[in-house]
Parts: C-alpha cells; sequence; structure tokens
C-alpha cells in the first residue's frame, strides 16, 4: 500500500481492503466460505466501490486479494467463472476481445 500512493493504484487497495472486509461479514454468518463468496461477492463488489473504480481496478484487486487474503483462492476461481475460465491467474475484466467470422 505505501508503494501505491498515487490515487489510481491506491484506490486499488483502498476497495480490495473494503471488499474483502464486507466478504468477511458474509462469510462470518456462514459454515461455507466459499459458498458465502459466490452468493455474495458480485453484490458486495458494488457496495465496496465508493471511488468508482474502473474494470482493470476491479481485475487488480481480485489480483492483491487471491494472493494476499485468506479466502483469496474462492474469490479468484468465483471471478474468474463469471468470465468462463477455469485455469490459473485473474482474468482482466478491462481486456475486450472482438469476435469476427
Amino acid at each position: 500500500m505505501k508503494k501505491n500512493s498515487d490515487p489510481y493504484g491506491r484506490a486499488c487497495f483502498t476497495y480490495a481492503e473494503r471488499w474483502a472486509g464486507l466478504l468477511e461479514k458474509k462469510i462470518a454468518e456462514s459454515a461455507d466460505p466459499e459458498k458465502a463468496i459466490v452468493d455474495n461477492a458480485g453484490k458486495l463488489s458494488h457496495e465496496a466501490d465508493i471511488e468508482g473504480i474502473t474494470g482493470f481496478m476491479y481485475g487488480a484487486a481480485v489480483s492483491i486479494l487471491s494472493q494476499c487474503w485468506l479466502y483469496g483462492e474462492y474469490l479468484r476461481k468465483w471471478h474468474n467463472k463469471e468470465y468462463y475460465y477455469d485455469g490459473d491467474g485473474v482474468v482482466n475484466p478491462a481486456i475486450i476481445t472482438i469476435e469476427t467470422e
């Protein structure tokens, strides 16, 4: 966080922290952390967004949490599934692919 003092970079971290905090409240109410994330991550991602984050910032937050947060792997898998991807890494939602016939 110290290395991201510019507003854009810092917002990726503050958003990630806020989102994780909201998810942790739901996880605490559940017997299944993975289900709590699947059921709540989408809605809470919007509630956590008070900065007006971009698609890239959202992807960066998922990447940050997937690497540093206890439940990050569940979030990474949920996120990737939203983009029909079941592999390693984190899908970047800021990239648009246009298929032509």
